[in-house]
């Protein structure tokens, strides 16, 4: 993801001893790379939220997220359904709106991931703009 990119990006500037990307890139490469990582966070709640989701159920697609980080893809992709629908159903034992509030974290999940690798590409871009101009 973004820190090991930033990483990488790091290693190439010290390669030729920040004689092309200086401090002030490497900080704007830094922050991207923060906000990335907080887009997957935030962009799961907000998509649970946006479908009618309960702030329970927002909280346990964080939660899920959270949890979904230890098994790998499959985690990352089902916690936070599961975290909203468990969420959801703490409030209301309406299975149909804890679907719904899962379903929510899901697509805002696969939303956040596009802004991630929207993200990665500016990254990208900074360090071949400061490097080659």
């Amino acid at each position: 993801g973004p820190p090991l990119l930033l990483a990488g990006l790091v290693v190439a500037a010290w390669a030729e001893d920040f004689a092309f990307v200086g401090g002030g890139t490497i900080a704007l490469l830094a922050f991207l790379a923060v906000l990335a990582y907080a887009v997957d966070f935030i962009a799961s709640a907000l998509g649970a939220k946006h479908f009618g989701a309960s702030k329970r159920a927002v909280i346990g697609s964080l939660v899920g997220l959270l949890v979904g980080l230890f098994f790998g893809l499959p985690g990352i992709i089902i916690g936070p359904f599961i975290g909203a629908m468990l969420g959801e159903l703490s409030v209301r034992r309406d299975i149909e709106a804890a679907g719904r509030a899962g379903v929510g974290a899901t697509l805002g999940l696969v939303v956040g991931t596009a802004v991630k690798f929207a993200i990665a590409g500016s990254m990208v871009g900074i360090f071949l703009l400061a490097r080659f101009i």
